[in-house]
């Protein structure tokens, strides 16, 4: 629609929201507009590249744009290659955050709020609607840069990882690393670029004074690296990471999500996490921990 932009564009971030309907989109752009973006929902994604020239030529000191789109815009929802193209032409590069959540968890949210999901036409239940859409924005998924599983999250917490993602990439060149241990017995969290299988470990769920603790009691702790296996686990990830995250980076990712599993997500997991959080921090890496499972009855 427009072929050229004004060269102060080059200098606009550019961030789409998207995601599976009940798992946050909204909640992530009220934070980019608190943060000061612009913000315009349920754009039609033909309208995009307009709405940047205009945006841009109204004020050239704005800290950023953001849209949020979804696949209920059934006209123009299968042309954002094509548009996404054309304003990497105007010299913006997309950042694409895709909200996500489990199955159970987007159900039980549309059964709470009594709505129907915006993809049940046809008399589809709420689980063929979800399947639905995510064939619908799986390519996109595909290529989002930062994928948030809000199925644990709380609004605040929400928050908190938007605004970490947002103002840690100002001025950012190494790449962010966010790890997340968690319990295979739960299934494995959304958005994880890498994961890690730790249950060759001892578990300290077999020793009686260690079951009801976690892995963030030192006992514990200590129990889990004590195991030579343990150690090198931590220090073979430590190596393989010195050689992708150059190669990840040179490619333009500048986020990437580790997972490790143990069975419950509880003893095993949270200790190698923060272990292997300090390890890459004494390195000189960016890194954000997080325990998925850790809460859970075991």
């Amino acid at each position: 629609m427009a072929s050229r932009a004004p060269k102060r564009t080059l200098n606009t971030r550019l961030i789409v929201v998207t995601g599976v309907s009940g798992s946050g989109r909204a909640s992530v752009l009220r934070v980019l507009e608190d943060l000061g973006l612009y913000c315009v929902d349920n754009l039609p994604v033909a309208l995009a590249p307009e709405v940047v020239r205009l945006a841009v030529q109204h004020d050239p000191n704005l800290k950023g744009i953001a849209f949020g789109i979804d696949p209920r815009e059934r006209m123009f929802f299968p042309q954002w290659p094509s548009i996404l193209a054309d304003l990497e032409r105007m010299g913006l590069r997309a950042e694409i955050l895709f909200t996500d959540a489990s199955d159970e968890v987007l159900a039980r949210r549309y059964s709470e709020s009594r709505r129907p999901h915006p993809m049940a036409g046809g008399g589809l239940s709420v689980a063929d609607s979800i399947r639905r859409e995510r064939l619908a924005l799986a390519e996109m998924r595909d290529r989002a840069s930062r994928v948030i599983d809000t199925t644990t999250l709380t609004v605040h917490e929400l928050r908190e990882v938007v605004t970490a993602y947002v103002m840690g990439a100002q001025g950012r060149r190494e790449m962010s690393v966010a790890l997340v241990s968690f319990g295979y017995k739960y299934g494995i969290p959304l958005g994880l670029d890498l994961m890690l299988d730790a249950r060759f470990i001892p578990n300290p769920f077999f020793i009686p004074e260690l079951r009801e603790r976690d892995g963030l009691d030192p006992a514990v702790r200590d129990y889990v690296l004590g195991a030579a296996e343990a150690r090198r686990f931590i220090d073979e990830i430590v190596r393989l990471l010195e050689f992708l995250l150059p190669l990840y980076q040179r490619e333009g990712k500048s986020y990437l999500t580790i997972g490790i599993g143990c069975t419950g997500g509880r003893h095993r997991s949270p200790a190698l996490v923060n272990a292997l959080q300090e390890r890459l921090a004494a390195a000189g890496i960016e890194v954000q921990a997080s325990h998925h499972d850790l809460a859970r009855n075991t």
